[in-house]
C-alpha cells in the first residue's frame, strides 16, 4: 500500500479502484506513512505557518431542512438569532485587533439578508479592514448574487458539497435539494473568481467508500482552493440523532489523501476534529492541514449556532480561542500566521 500512497505523492492522483483499496486498506502504519509525505507536501507549499481564519456566526435560521443540521428549519427548539451589520462589525474590530486577516461569515439561508444588505456589510468590512479577505459561506445563491457579492469585496467563498454520490445527496437531504444544483453554484463560485471551498462530512448516514472516492474524485475535477471536512456528529433535534458518529482517524486519513490531490490546497483543521477529540484539531495539522478557524462569534449566540452536539469553544472569548489555538500549534512545532493566508495561485 506504501506504493500506491508514494503514487498520490508523485502523480496527485489515482484510478477509483486504487482509491477504494488505499481507504480500504487502512492501518496505523499505512496512516503516519501517508502523514509523513502530506506533512511533506504541506511544508513544501506552505512551511509549518497555520493560518487562522476569524468565524463569525451571524446567523442560525435556514430555509433548508437537510436531515443532519442542528439549525434546520424543522428544529422548533433551535433558538434564532441575528447578528446587526453593527454587530458584526464589532466582531471584526476585535479580531482585527488579535491578528486576524480574514474573516469568515457564515449562517444559514436566511433571506432577512437581502443581497443589499450583504453588499453594504461586505463593502463596509472592505472599506475598514482593505488588508483583509472577507470569506462567505452562506449557501447556494444565484449566478448573479455571487457576482454581487464578488464585485462588492467578497474573496472566498465555502460551500461544502457535503457528498458527490447524487443517492447519497438523496439521504442527507431534502428532495427540494440536489447535488447538480450543489455542483453547479461551486462551478459558477469558480468562474466569477472567488477562491472557492468545497468540502464533505466524513462517516456520515449511509456513506460508503464509493461515496468517499466520489468524494476525492469530485474534489479534484473541482480543483478548489479550500476544502473543509470534518466528522459526521449527530444533534439531538434531527432525524440523524442516534447515528454513529464519523471517526477521527478516517478524517485524519482522508485530510492526508486530499493534501496529496491539492498539494496547494488550503486545509482547515476544523472545530468539529477538536470536538471529537481533545487534540484533534493539532492532529489534523500534523495530517496535512494549514488552517484554523477560531470562533469570533459573541458568546452570548454561540450555543445557538449549534450544528451538531458538544461543540467545543461555546463559552471562550475569541480572544481565549486565538491564544488557546496559537499554544496549540506551537506545541507541535508550528506557529500561527497573521496574514491573509492566501491560496498560493492568487499570491
Amino acid at each position: 500500500m506504501n506504493k500506491l500512497i508514494d503514487k498520490l505523492y508523485e502523480t496527485c492522483t489515482l484510478s477509483p479502484e486504487e482509491y477504494k483499496m488505499l481507504i480500504d486498506s487502512r492501518s496505523p502504519e499505512l496512516s503516519e506513512y501517508l502523514f509523513e509525505k502530506a506533512r511533506k507536501v504541506r511544508i513544501d507549499n506552505y512551511g509549518k505557518d497555520v493560518y487562522i481564519r476569524g468565524l463569525i456566526e451571524f446567523t442560525n435560521y435556514c430555509r433548508n431542512d437537510c436531515l443532519y443540521c442542528g439549525i434546520r428549519r424543522s428544529n422548533l427548539n433551535a433558538e434564532r438569532y441575528r447578528l446587526s451589520k453593527e454587530q458584526i462589525l464589532d466582531c471584526c474590530a476585535a479580531g482585527y485587533d488579535l491578528g486576524f486577516r480574514t474573516f469568515v461569515l457564515q449562517g444559514g439561508e436566511d433571506g432577512y439578508y437581502t443581497d443589499e444588505k450583504m453588499i453594504d456589510i461586505i463593502r463596509t468590512i472592505k472599506k475598514n479592514y482593505p488588508d483583509c479577505a472577507v470569506t462567505l459561506s452562506m449557501g447556494e445563491k444565484s449566478y448573479e448574487t455571487y457576482k454581487a457579492f464578488y464585485d462588492a469585496g467578497a474573496d472566498r467563498y465555502l460551500l461544502r458539497h457535503e457528498t458527490a454520490d447524487a443517492g447519497h445527496y438523496g439521504k442527507l437531504h431534502p428532495v427540494t435539494m440536489s447535488l447538480e444544483t450543489r455542483k453547479q453554484c461551486l462551478y459558477n463560485l469558480k468562474q466569477i473568481g472567488y477562491q472557492v471551498g468545497c468540502g464533505f462530512m466524513v462517516g456520515s448516514p449511509f456513506q460508503t467508500t464509493d461515496c468517499l472516492v466520489e468524494d476525492l474524485q469530485f474534489i479534484k475535477e473541482l480543483s478548489p482552493h479550500m476544502v473543509g471536512i470534518g466528522p459526521f456528529i449527530p444533534h439531538h433535534e434531527t432525524p440523524f440523532a442516534d447515528m454513529k458518529a464519523g471517526t477521527l482517524e478516517l478524517t485524519l486519513f482522508l485530510l492526508g489523501m486530499i493534501r496529496l490531490i491539492l498539494p496547494t490546497v488550503l486545509l482547515p483543521a476544523t472545530t468539529a476534529l477538536g470536538t471529537i477529540h481533545p487534540k484533534g484539531r493539532e492532529l489534523g495539522i500534523l495530517a496535512g492541514a494549514n488552517v484554523v478557524m477560531p470562533n469570533l462569534s459573541p458568546t452570548n449566540v454561540r450555543k445557538k449556532y449549534m450544528l451538531y452536539d458538544n461543540k467545543i469553544c461555546m463559552g471562550d472569548e475569541a480572544a481565549e480561542c486565538r491564544y488557546c489555538l496559537q499554544k496549540r500549534m506551537e506545541s507541535i512545532g508550528y506557529q500561527i500566521s497573521v496574514t491573509r493566508g492566501d491560496h498560493k495561485s492568487v499570491l
